[in-house]
């Protein structure tokens, strides 16, 4: 679609998407990432937004539910090698869930104000007697499923900072519940599964944790920042849209990269270094805060596996999840899992720095430059799609190395996820004893909370350190 775009020609003539560019582009969307090295208004025609990129907004949405719901079969069933039929799960997530949804919130958009045609770009003449060009296009149907199925690529530049996508202070914060919905309800989904739902209960009460302390951080960092200028205007504006203010701009901030949707509605790279940091946090999580669809649970259900690994390992017994053993070949899937996304973050950033060509297309130096490639790696390996911005990264080498950190980053975990639910399911399952910990109560709740956090600090600590941590605590 990308490269053959130029023969459309409705409604308005746009030129086919370079070779490298088109290559990250499809790996972008394919992987539910949406990142964007091009401005949409301009690269891009209806044609390929509706039939190319939004059907992937929507196939790459259901593949993490079907990968989610495959590993919580694996929980909830006893020897077998059936974890149900993908075709089937995918079909029905599109068509049950996914679309259902889309067009009640779409018909409410356009009800909003958000723009829903097929116009040619129109010349007006502004209040100041100017001209300016305004592209027409079928943004509420887009918009929708971008939030819904955690996507985040908008059809703008500015994405949902911009009014055609995002017209009112209102219509944002349906689009942060958009964002939020899946991921959070899915846990619920686990618990009716697994026949218990305060397993769910559990689950959903570490992604509210996490998501509540990632918000309250970055709401106090961008309204009570140290530097001289916020100080004197009360907040840190640069960046943010007037008519949504910073807290709200920050609690968007804050749920998409904790979805994994990287839709934006400030600018990333304006927030204060201390919140920069919470953003770039939140996406080493492992965006399981809730997540983005499907891939939040399956990735919060690695780690509660890992942790009942590692109480096991304190109390001198072989541990147990929803009455299955957690061996060696658990253990394995699950480290693996952990150390597929770091690896791609560190190596791509490690790389990127390494490498002088790529170091002058740097517009800022010095750890804030660190930290705008470290986003960049971050948000391609976990399938965010945000960006610092401030590096050019429409070229041939930051084209093709994000397009593979993408894939990787998807397909790689969702291997090891598959891997491990076939191994559960395989298993009898393991009466409970005295000595079993209880996975529903507050210990395990603050266990996994705990194992989450400590994972990530181990991780990316010294990359943390040498960016967005020097330059605030400067």
């Amino acid at each position: 679609f990308l490269r053959l775009q130029n023969h459309f020609g409705h409604p308005y003539a746009v030129p086919r998407m370079g070779g490298s560019q088109s290559w990250n582009t499809a790996a972008s969307f394919v992987t539910n990432t949406n990142w964007q090295s091009y401005s949409g208004e301009n690269a891009l025609g209806y044609v390929v937004q509706m039939a190319g990129l939004a059907v992937q907004n929507f196939a790459s949405a259901a593949v993490g539910i079907a990968v989610a719901i495959a590993l919580v079969r694996g929980l909830a069933r006893n020897r077998t090698d059936k974890l149900g039929n993908f075709w089937v799960d995918l079909t029905r997530i599109c068509f049950r869930v996914l679309l259902p949804i889309s067009i009640v919130f779409a018909v409410v958009f356009v009800g909003a104000g958000m723009i829903q045609n097929f116009h040619d770009y129109h010349s007006v003449t502004t209040i100041a007697g100017g001209s300016q060009t305004l592209p027409g296009g079928p943004f509420a149907s887009q918009e929708v499923i971008k939030e819904l199925g955690t996507n985040g690529g908008g059809m703008f530049n500015a994405n949902s900072a911009h009014p055609f996508e995002n017209p009112t202070a209102w219509t944002n914060w349906i689009e942060i519940l958009l964002l939020l919905c899946i991921p959070f309800s899915l846990p619920r989904t686990f618990g009716n599964m697994v026949g218990d739902k305060r397993q769910g209960y559990a689950i959903v009460a570490v992604m509210a944790v996490l998501a509540i302390l990632s918000t309250v951080l970055m709401v106090g960092f961008q309204t009570a920042h140290h530097g001289t200028v916020p100080t004197a205007v009360g907040a840190a504006t640069e960046g943010t849209e007037q008519r949504f203010g910073v807290p709200d701009s920050a609690i968007f901030a804050a749920g998409t990269t904790l979805t994994s949707t990287g839709a934006v509605d400030s600018f990333h790279d304006s927030y204060t270094s201390l919140g920069g940091a919470v953003l770039l946090i939140d996406m080493m999580l492992g965006e399981v805060a809730p997540g983005g669809t499907g891939s939040g649970l399956y990735g919060i259900l690695v780690l509660a596996v890992l942790s009942v690994f590692i109480a096991g390992l304190m109390v001198g017994r072989t541990p147990e999840y929803l009455g299955k053993k957690i061996g060696s070949r658990e253990v394995k899937f699950a480290s693996l899992y952990l150390l597929s996304t770091p690896m791609l973050v560190l190596v791509g950033t490690a790389v990127a720095m390494g490498l002088p060509g790529e170091r002058a297309g740097m517009l800022n130096t010095g750890s804030h430059g660190f930290s705008e490639v470290l986003y960049a790696f971050t948000s391609a390996a976990n399938n965010n799609g945000s960006a610092f911005a401030g590096i050019s990264v429409n070229t041939t080498w930051y084209n093709t190395a994000l397009g593979i950190v993408m894939l990787l980053g998807r397909f790689l975990p969702i291997v090891f996820v598959l891997g491990l639910a076939g191994s559960l399911a395989r298993q009898r399952p393991v009466p409970a004893s005295e000595g079993t910990l209880p996975t529903h109560r507050l210990l395990f709740v603050g266990l996994l909370t705990g194992v989450t956090l400590i994972v990530v600090a181990l991780t990316y600590f010294p990359a943390l350190a040498l960016g967005p941590l020097a330059e605030g605590l400067r």
